[in-house]
């Protein structure tokens, strides 16, 4: 999380938009910016189950990445169009990527529903407006945020599905009818890490008409992370609600 931010803050400073693809180690369940957690989660039966634990720089609700592909894409805001457009755009473009591993991804259609607001609620029980699903269950969650003119958008593909651990954590029952989709469901084996790398990358490349350009971070965008990671392992932070 430390380096997405140092991220927005290079983009923010002029440097080219970011896609990032990457895995966590060890397994960590990420709180919204915004989620209530203090007193709902026990650090305890979080160090049991050998679960870390962070809260984001975006919103949504809490996300076990485990059996997962977690994406960043940092650019400057109005570069995608408004919050909505640039959603879209991002969720449309994993479509596609998943279009080309075989899987019959579409964009959950507009309901009556207003967005969820900040809950202990799992990310995965329920697809909003636009959320990549498969058979109407959600497929990958995705949250923004946006500060001084950058807009940084997480996201989470399901390879396999044990976010019922979420639910376990604050003392409930994962609901069968609650249950995600999972690219393990979709396909009859999971691709590697690479093959599902590239497949993003293709579909950023089909939605966008470029691909992405490799590169590493920065010296100095490394640097910077490892001094705002004091802040996102900062209790305070962690548990501030």
């Amino acid at each position: 999380m430390a380096l997405d931010h140092a991220l927005m803050e290079s983009v923010r400073a002029g440097a080219a938009p970011v896609l990032r693809i990457f895995r966590w180690q060890p397994r960590c369940l990420s709180l919204g910016r915004n989620q209530p957690a203090r007193g709902a989660y026990s650090e305890e039966a979080l160090r049991e189950r050998g679960i870390d634990v962070v809260r984001r720089p975006t919103g949504g609700r809490a996300v076990l990445h485990d059996r997962e592909l977690t994406y960043s894409v940092i650019c400057a805001e109005g570069v995608l169009g408004g919050p909505r457009a640039a959603y879209a755009a991002i969720n449309r473009a994993l479509v596609r990527a998943l279009a080309h591993l075989g899987v019959p991804a579409t964009l959950q259609p507009r309901t009556s529903a207003r967005a969820a607001a900040p809950s202990l609620a799992p990310c995965f029980r329920e697809p909003a407006e636009g959320e990549v699903v498969v058979g109407g269950r959600k497929l990958v969650g995705s949250a923004q945020c946006r500060e001084r003119g950058v807009m940084l958008q997480h996201g989470s593909l399901l390879l396999e599905n044990n976010q019922g651990e979420v639910a376990a954590l604050l003392g409930e029952q994962a609901a069968p009818e609650d249950a995600p989709a999972t690219l393990a469901e979709c396909l009859s084996a999971l691709p590697d890490w690479e093959v599902l790398s590239e497949a993003i990358i293709h579909g950023w490349a089909a939605e966008f008409g470029a691909p992405p350009i490799r590169a590493a971070p920065s010296e100095g965008v490394r640097e910077r992370a490892e001094t705002l990671a004091l802040r996102y392992a900062d209790v305070v932070w962690t548990w501030r609600y």
